[in-house]
């Protein structure tokens, strides 16, 4: 388990040094990377302040709440997995992708001065950076890490359980941090480093790597023991199936 984060982690880093894909910009599409270069919103730091803290905070909270180490160790491995999977995706599709940042103009140019048809002038660093924004990295960490937390809270409050459903702070409490991967997302479009579909893109991503990572570690949010990680489910569950085979389980109740 180690080993397949650290060379998920190895390889994040390694396609980050990547030179991005060069697409040839039209001129009639010009206008869509001259937006003008501002302070992100929402920092490269404050990201990872974001991305840590807040499952970090609920996981150990629910640990020492319930006093279990199992579980520690299935959200950790999952919440790991989560994250390096979803990096390397993401900086994957950037380089390969390679889309011009809606202030890459003032990015190539610094001065204002120039077309994009010419070769840039400004710093390499900068030129490289702006042709990353497909899809948003903002977007998408923060949904796996909050998505994450919030599907993990979901299965440990049993919201989605039938004798449950109609306490609403149950969906209220962990969907509130879904509004954090939102408002973060929403930030790139609004300090123009990012475009919509960027965002969009990023979020769907984030989001479908939270639930694929989740699942590997966690049954079903309907499942009755939907708060377990698979290595305690009680005997007689079979998983493969999707069913679960037990006497205190509604037969109606799917995997999902």
């Amino acid at each position: 388990e180690i080993l397949t984060r650290a060379v998920l982690l190895l390889l994040y880093f390694i396609v980050d040094f990547v030179e991005p894909f060069r697409r040839k910009i039209q001129p009639e599409e010009e206008w869509l990377y001259k937006f003008p270069r501002t302070e992100s919103y929402v920092t490269t730091t404050s990201l990872w302040v974001i991305v840590f803290t807040f499952p970090v905070v609920v996981i150990l909270t629910v640990y020492l709440y319930i006093k279990d180490k199992g579980d520690l160790i299935q959200a950790t491995l999952g919440l790991s997995l989560a994250l390096c999977l979803n990096g390397i995706i993401t900086n994957v599709i950037k380089v390969s992708v390679g889309r011009p940042r809606p202030d890459f103009f003032f990015r190539c140019f610094p001065d204002g001065v120039g077309s994009l048809s010419r070769p840039c002038t400004g710093p390499d660093r900068d030129v490289v950076e702006g042709l990353k924004s497909f899809p948003s990295g903002h977007s998408s960490f923060s949904f796996t890490s909050l998505g994450f937390t919030a599907l993990y809270l979901f299965g440990k409050l049993g919201t989605f359980q039938t004798n449950k459903r109609q306490q609403a702070w149950r969906l209220v409490l962990p969907a509130s941090l879904l509004l954090w991967a939102v408002t973060v997302a929403v930030s790139r479009t609004c300090d123009y480093h990012h475009h919509w579909q960027d965002v969009l893109a990023g979020s769907l991503l984030g989001l479908s790597v939270a639930f694929l990572c989740y699942r590997q570690y966690y049954p079903s949010l309907v499942h009755l023991y939907c708060d377990k990680p698979y290595t305690q489910l009680p005997c007689g569950l079979q998983s493969a199936t999707g069913w679960v085979h037990s006497k205190d389980q509604d037969p109606s109740v799917k995997w999902i």
